[in-house]
């Protein structure tokens, strides 16, 4: 990027000359220091790391403790380990192609993995959103009708809520694959996944 920037202003600098017949005032831009946004794109890429290894790390202990532990398989625990596995999916297929776009001008990854990034993001994020509401439906029975919500609250029964779930989030989100796509601008030569309905 540096490279290009340099090779630009030189040309520039070349063509100011040959119009002014060499006399034309220039101000010196040290290429040493960072640009504003050259440095938030290091501290997002940062602070992406530091979300996606805390992420990974914590979400992975709670699935291998909650399926270690039989004693462990209630209604409850079976919603949170719905929830750290959408999370986790969030971690691994979302957090590093978000933060490399924040990083890199251009898109690198083509425009399948566009579509499918822009997709999971959405999936996933619905996913914890409704496990969460499953689990305040879920307390919501244990607390206020502790004795008929037996019935109810049964692990076949979250398994059937959680499949169900997962079933209408996935459908639901299909037009989130046909309204994102790579824009490449020519002028600038770069690729940039976005709507492509902005």
């Amino acid at each position: 990027m540096t490279k290009m920037v340099n090779d630009s202003y030189s040309s520039l600098m070349v063509a100011a000359s040959a119009a002014s017949d060499g006399h034309f005032n220039t101000t010196i831009i040290s290429t040493t220091t960072l640009m504003p946004s050259e440095m938030v794109s290091r501290i997002v890429a940062i602070f992406f790391g530091l979300i996606g290894i805390t992420g990974l790390l914590g979400n992975a202990l709670v699935v291998l403790v909650v399926l270690s532990n039989p004693l462990m398989r209630s209604t409850t625990n079976l919603l949170i380990i719905n929830l750290a596995v959408a999370d986790l999916l969030f971690v691994i297929f979302c957090i590093p192609f978000t933060a490399t776009d924040y990083v890199v001008s251009s898109w690198p990854f083509g425009d399948l993995w566009c579509k499918s990034v822009q997709y999971l993001i959405v999936v996933t994020a619905h996913a914890s959103i409704y496990t969460l509401v499953l689990m305040s439906l879920d307390r919501f029975l244990a607390v206020v009708h502790p004795i008929a919500s037996m019935v109810i609250r049964t692990e076949k029964n979250t398994l059937w809520a959680i499949t169900i779930l997962w079933v209408l989030i996935i459908t639901t989100a299909l037009p989130v694959l046909f309204a994102h796509g790579i824009n490449v601008s020519y002028v600038l030569l770069i690729a940039q996944c976005y709507s492509l309905h902005n």
